[in-house]
């Protein structure tokens, strides 16, 4: 018997307003609400809001909160000031990615929320309860719902909506916000390369708040489809596409948040390891020279025919009306300016290293 698709808290709205649904990861959410090249076009000229509900929430709580944070996750979680944010990734004992994640500081040292990828939620969650040192950890993902308001228009929409300025809040910084007497979290981050917001609010309030937005004007509903295409130029990672538990987070370009000084934690040895023996594959963007668009598990191999890789994500993007993709390839082809051929279907495609982000405002 096939298992029911989890909905998200908007999933009404979404069926009344046309949007093509599918599974994702086990949830029933909108591929596209009209047209993908559209709604990402959208998103990069005025503002765009996405159902993120499925993305899951954990809590880490207590007086062993940032010991145990800072031995689970390969950023320096001691870092964090009351209302910041940080990028990082759950490591495995082998050194590989069990997830990326955002944490978020409510309250230094003791309170932390972390945000982690939808597909991965109780893996995380059995992950984090048997690697705990000390804290208390909730899965509260049913709690919360998520909604992403992304675009050049996002901050002027977010200001209208909820009638207080958000325009000085930085990058990778929250505020709490009371929202019709109930808390709520609007944080400067996003995965689509634009200006904006992800807001953190209580499941029973999330489609009021989504009909709100709607009502704004320039807002439009946006699918995964454009996410996907939207996050591809920016070469942002997919978890089980781009990264996954084998991969070394240097390979992925993720070094940057791998903090070996912070003092020991899970699979920093054999990560350390990874990087200082040379790393084996590098993860590049390419630009396709002649017409085919690369899908995840093409092939890539040296001008002179050697397999010397593989594509994770590729797509025609929308804003450079040119075939881009992400790839694993061999070190000694890795540079910027390096030609390989990358086969699509029985065709062996021109393409080239080029440096990511692939778009860039403006």
């Amino acid at each position: 018997m096939e298992q029911e698709l989890k909905k998200t808290p908007i999933y009404e709205s979404h069926v009344t307003r046309g949007g093509q649904i599918v599974d994702f990861a086990g949830w029933a959410l909108p591929v596209r609400f009209k047209n993908l090249r559209e709604e990402h076009a959208h998103v990069r000229d005025k503002v765009g809001i996405f159902d993120v509900s499925h993305m899951g929430e954990i809590r880490v709580t207590g007086s062993e909160a940032l010991t145990t944070l800072q031995w689970l996750t390969t950023n320096d979680v001691s870092r964090l000031q009351k209302g910041q944010a940080q990028y990082t990734l759950f490591p495995n004992s082998q050194g590989g990615i069990v997830d990326d994640l955002i944490v978020y500081c409510i309250e230094p040292n003791q309170d932390y929320l972390l945000c982690v990828n939808g597909a991965n939620i109780e893996k995380d969650y059995q992950f984090m309860l048997a690697n705990n040192r000390g804290a208390k950890i909730e899965n509260q993902s049913d709690q919360w719902g998520q909604i992403a308001v992304q675009g050049p228009l996002a901050i002027q929409t977010l200001n209208q909506v909820f009638g207080q300025s958000f325009s000085d809040l930085p990058g990778f910084q929250f505020l709490p916000l009371d929202y019709k007497g109930e808390l709520c979290y609007v944080a400067r981050t996003g995965y689509t390369g634009e200006d904006g917001a992800e807001i953190f609010v209580p499941s029973h309030l999330t489609r009021d708040l989504w009909e709100v937005f709607l009502k704004t004007p320039d807002v439009e509903p946006i699918g995964l489809g454009a996410r996907d295409t939207l996050r591809t130029e920016m070469k942002y990672p997919l978890y089980g596409q781009d990264i996954n538990d084998q991969t070394f987070p240097h390979e992925a370009g993720l070094g940057w948040v791998v903090k070996f000084d912070k003092g020991d934690f899970l699979g920093a040895t054999p990560m350390r390891k990874a990087f200082e023996t040379g790393l084996k594959r590098k993860l590049v963007g390419l630009l396709l020279l002649t017409p085919g668009i690369a899908r995840p598990g093409c092939e890539v191999f040296s001008i002179d025919s050697k397999q010397a890789g593989v594509v994770t994500s590729g797509t025609l993007s929308p804003s450079l009306n040119q075939a881009i993709a992400i790839a694993y390839v061999s070190p000694d082809l890795a540079g910027i300016g390096s030609k390989v051929l990358v086969q699509v279907r029985n065709k062996m495609i021109e393409a080239k290293v080029v440096k990511t982000p692939f778009y860039k405002k403006g």
